[in-house]
């Protein structure tokens, strides 16, 4: 039987790669109606992108995407033109929520960013440089990343991905490949290739609920700087917890609540008031406004290589602190 009579069958490869672009485009339909591009009313010029999160039309967007304008210009992906109101900026995260008069348009669901993983797709929406609703794909590069916001705070939790990302996409949202937002595109190394990042969507949902109810974020400061990390199954057990992850302090401010509380450089935090803080955003959710000027009780593993409980007491946090 010669070469031509076989039966040819498609490649695995050619499978595999089928699915994916599947993927991909099954998340763009899913989220793509939601995005809209965001132009600031009056001041300085200046254009990005946002998301709806809502029937009613919540829009979140980046803070220096709306900068100090009280209102926008909103182009949804149909063509139509609606004005939208600012209804708080957190500058601390980078990130804002417009009130869109009029809204009829889809819009999307904010993910679970702490079920994500190094290798997960990550898919970025936006209008970079001007090209309207462009979509670029790549994976999760990081997770748990640090960055400098425009405030000077030091945002932790960011999502890290090798999406191509350009100016007039920030703001947009990063999707998964079930079609959930997982982040808010935030930033770009410039001169770096495939490196760009990402305001997880759990610290989204904490920051519109808080710019919701009081117009701005509400944050109890203890004074630490922090990362996600494995947490030894026996450590977990000896504790009486079953997560698999908890916060690893990174820095204790000098003289801050977390000091005088005796917590350490090294110290893992396990549990906040017994809620378990298996990352970053489970820290920001339980150490709400809510808490300031009140006593919460720590659980950690510190660097002795104890299961200890402390008493902190967070306050304000002092204009001078980044932490």
């Amino acid at each position: 039987m010669g070469f031509l009579d076989r039966d040819i069958q498609p490649s695995k490869d050619a499978s595999l790669l089928d699915a994916y672009s599947h993927s991909v485009s099954n998340a763009v339909d899913l989220v793509g109606p939601a995005v809209s591009r965001i132009e600031r009313v009056g001041g300085r010029a200046g254009h990005g992108s946002g998301f709806a999160i809502s029937p009613d039309g919540l829009v979140v967007t980046n803070n220096h995407v709306v900068d100090d304008a009280k209102a926008v210009r909103i182009k949804t992906p149909d063509g139509a033109v609606i004005e939208g109101k600012v209804l708080g900026r957190d500058p601390d995260s980078d990130l804002a929520l417009i009130r869109a008069n009029d809204w009829s348009g889809a819009f999307a669901k904010l993910g679970d960013s702490k079920m994500l993983k190094r290798g997960h797709i990550a898919i970025a929406i936006g209008n970079p440089l001007g090209f309207e609703w462009t979509v670029t794909a790549g994976i999760i590069s990081a997770l748990g990343r640090s960055m400098r916001a425009a405030s000077g705070r030091l945002m932790d939790d960011i999502i890290q991905t090798d999406a191509a990302l350009n100016p007039g996409n920030s703001g947009g949202p990063l999707v998964s490949s079930a079609g959930e937002v997982i982040g808010v595109n935030t930033a770009v190394i410039q001169g770096a290739q495939s490196i760009a990042f990402s305001v997880a969507s759990n610290t989204a949902k904490h920051v519109v609920s808080e710019l919701l109810r009081f117009g701005h974020v509400r944050r109890a400061y203890i004074g630490i700087a922090a990362d996600t990390v494995e947490l030894h199954r026996r450590v977990a057990l000896e504790a009486g917890l079953v997560q698999a992850t908890a916060v690893r302090l990174r820095r204790v401010e000098e003289d801050s609540p977390a000091a005088r509380a005796g917590l350490k450089e090294g110290d893992y935090l396990l549990a906040i008031d017994d809620h378990p803080t298996s990352g970053i955003d489970d820290v920001v959710r339980l150490l709400d406004g809510d808490k300031i000027d009140k006593d919460v009780e720590i659980l950690l593993f510190s660097i002795a290589g104890r299961i200890e409980r402390r008493t902190v007491r967070p306050t304000h946090r002092p204009q001078s602190r980044q932490g």
